[in-house]
């Protein structure tokens, strides 16, 4: 779709990349998402996951995934050449946008599931990523009753959320004028040199999830007043939120988002 025929150009129009020259120079390379350091406090928004009401089930997503090449009722994925089934694990887990998958589940709070594995809830030195609760499955497959988070996006009811929280906590309110940032992994591009950067207003802010070119949510958005920005790494599972202590700790206290303090990712 070319940039005149999009719906979102009118609110959202694309700007020239040196809009992300300040992050450049404050986080360095943005290739998947300027990562921020706190402004002056930071908090992590971690992506939901779900699980089956009726609990969770003792076989994985491999070896469902195994059981149906077995039976014939998938085919073998070959790449040149390459059996990428018998190279490459089923995990469960996705990438990019996603959303609560609808009657018979429920959100599982990864408190919950630190709680029930014995598992931290993100591990000492580490970012929220797959790495995190090795209990939860079987050689890093989780279970078909739980949807583990997505990297790289936050899900749709997180994202709108997040978005209300950061409105109430802006001085303009849904007025604040922000920039918008999608790296070029989330949109298949070769071209490094010309970033995709749009602007708009926070209060248009969801069109940003629904209609975006990208499958993801975008990798920064910030402040215009760079009071506060967000970071969605492609290869994690959570966004930072850098900004002054009341946003994260309304962000840390809210009842909906599930966030968390990393001293070692401050």
């Amino acid at each position: 779709m070319s940039e005149e025929s999009n719906p979102m150009s009118s609110l959202w129009p694309l700007v020239a990349s040196g809009a992300t020259d300040w992050l450049l120079e404050l986080c360095g390379d943005g290739i998947t998402g300027f990562m921020p350091p706190a402004m002056p406090d930071a908090a992590w928004v971690l992506n939901a996951m779900y699980e089956h009401k009726q609990g969770s089930a003792d076989v994985s997503y491999h070896e469902y995934h195994q059981a149906q090449l077995a039976d014939g009722s998938v085919q073998l994925h070959v790449v040149g050449g390459i059996d990428l089934d018998a190279v490459s694990i089923a995990t469960g887990g996705g990438l990019g946008r996603a959303q609560h998958p609808g009657p018979g589940w429920r959100r599982l709070r990864w408190a919950e599931l630190a709680r029930r594995n014995g598992d931290p809830v993100v591990p000492d030195g580490l970012m929220p990523s797959y790495r995190c609760f090795p209990k939860a499955g079987k050689e890093g497959s989780w279970p078909l009753g739980i949807v583990p988070p997505t990297e790289g996006s936050l899900d749709h009811e997180t994202w709108n959320r997040l978005i209300a929280v950061l409105t109430q906590f802006s001085p303009a309110g849904p007025e604040t004028r922000c920039l918008a940032y999608y790296n070029p992994l989330t949109l298949g591009a070769v071209d490094f040199d010309n970033l995709h950067v749009r602007t708009g207003r926070l209060g248009d802010a969801e069109i940003l999830y629904d209609q975006s070119e990208a499958d993801f949510s975008p990798s920064n958005l910030w402040a215009d007043d760079r009071s506060w920005v967000l970071c969605t790494d492609y290869d994690l599972w959570a966004t930072k939120v850098a900004g002054p202590s009341v946003l994260i700790n309304a962000l840390l206290n809210d009842s909906e988002i599930e966030a968390v303090r990393l001293p070692w990712a401050h």
